[in-house]
């Protein structure tokens, strides 16, 4: 079905360049070091036969910050070197910032056309492919089965969204999936849904989310504070956060917060959208409102604010620390896929998200098997739920220690797929 693939593929890409261009202007950053996306990537120094070459591309921020201890590991290990690409222009800035000492080489992941694709593997000529997550190229895949590299699937998921299409058109998915020699699935459901699509089970394991090893580091009560400051948040006030939030959430929240407010509650609204781009969008919904508002990447607040909106990018853990209580976005209708829930669980935070998580279902599930988060059906549940929990520490507190607990239940995820890929590579002989 290749050959389907690549005769669509072009045709496609041309209709979309429109809207691709758009993004690019709105968002920024996509200009840099552009021709990586058409396969010119960076020249490398010769291998050497005593180092095993790991491509590995992660989408954006998300899966960037997820593989930072295998990053570690592999920097730590003589015997392989990595080169690290993504797709966003966020993700790509926190790889240059974090992780240069890590990798031999950092670029943007080619478009998947065959020109493209077959360009980059013949300069950085991998011995083992890594995808993490939803990323699955069928051309990249390809090119990898031609060449008899191994391609291993990182913490592969399938959302609701993506199986139901996949396993409509699974006649002609199924034979693209096949190039994937190992699939390291994060969760039971997961897997069978591999499985389901016609992944044989010696190429599955189930080696957890590696997101729920991930380490955050902790500020202090001081950097708190000055955090606080500048974003105009007031000491002592109870801070209401809506994380990776989607059009329409944000004012539902507002009105928690107004609803709060009317109870007598000090509290304060912290904001940080999934795309910061839509600041203007934000501002011009949060203006009828008649509250005031700072945004972090304009200034720092000259005095206290209502709403404080976290648009940057690198500082969401730090945001999720000020935050006593957290929703997770796009998980109100119409948005069904849902934000990660994962720091905020590692924080020990108590957490809250409406009823689609469609791309992460099996840990919202577990979240709230746990008690450390609780399903809000609509916006008003969102409103109800958020003001009855601002008002009582006592459930925060046991709903924070659910979380902590749950979180230390599920480590061990990255040390079981560095194990694994460890014996694909010595396994490897190219």
């Amino acid at each position: 079905m290749l050959w389907l693939y690549r005769i669509l593929f072009l045709p496609a890409l041309l209709l979309g360049t429109p809207y691709y261009l758009a993004r690019m202007r709105r968002r920024g950053g996509y200009r840099e070091n552009f021709r990586q996306r058409l396969g010119t990537l960076d020249y490398l120094p010769a291998k050497s036969p005593a180092k095993k070459r790991i491509w590995i591309q992660a989408v954006s921020v998300g899966e960037m910050l997820a593989i930072e201890p295998m990053l570690r590991a592999w920097h730590a290990d003589d015997s392989v070197e990595v080169y690290l690409t993504t797709t966003t222009s966020t993700g790509y800035q926190l790889a240059r910032e974090r992780y240069g000492e890590f990798a031999i080489g950092i670029g943007y992941f080619p478009l998947d056309w065959a020109p493209f694709s077959s360009r980059a593997w013949k300069r950085l000529q991998p011995d083992l492919v890594i995808l993490t997550e939803g990323e699955r190229w069928p051309e990249h895949i390809h090119q990898a089965r031609r060449r008899s590299v191994p391609v291993v699937a990182l913490n592969a998921r399938l959302s609701d969204r993506t199986f139901g299409r996949m396993m409509r058109f699974q006649a002609i998915v199924s034979p693209l999936l096949r190039g994937v020699t190992h699939v390291l699935a994060c969760s039971p459901q997961d897997a069978e849904r591999f499985r389901e699509l016609g992944v044989s089970d010696e190429k599955i394991n189930e080696t957890g989310n590696i997101k729920l090893d991930v380490e955050i580091d902790r500020i202090d009560d001081d950097t708190k504070a000055r955090l606080k400051r500048e974003l105009g948040l007031p000491e002592g006030n109870l801070v209401l956060m809506g994380s990776s939030t989607w059009p329409g959430e944000e004012i539902a929240l507002v009105r928690a917060l107004q609803k709060l407010r009317a109870n007598g509650v000090a509290c304060n609204l912290l904001l940080v959208p999934r795309h910061a781009e839509r600041r203007g969008e934000i501002e011009a919904e949060l203006r009828h409102c008649c509250l005031t508002m700072n945004f972090r990447s304009r200034q720092h607040a000259a005095e206290p604010v209502d709403i404080a909106v976290g648009d940057t990018t690198g500082e969401m853990r730090a945001f999720l620390q000020l935050a006593d209580v957290i929703f997770v976005g796009k998980s109100l209708q119409p948005h069904t896929e849902g934000q990660t829930p994962v720091e905020s669980g590692v924080l020990g935070k108590p957490i809250l998200f409406g009823p689609e998580m469609g791309n992460f279902r099996a840990i919202a599930r577990d979240l709230v098997d746990s008690g450390a988060a609780l399903t809000v059906g609509d916006e008003t549940e969102l409103i109800n739920k958020s003001a009855a929990l601002m008002t009582d520490s006592t459930q925060r507190e046991q709903m924070a220690a659910a979380a902590q607990n749950w979180h230390q239940r599920n480590l061990g995820a990255v040390e079981r797929t560095l194990k694994i890929i460890s014996v694909v590579l010595d396994s490897n002989s190219n």
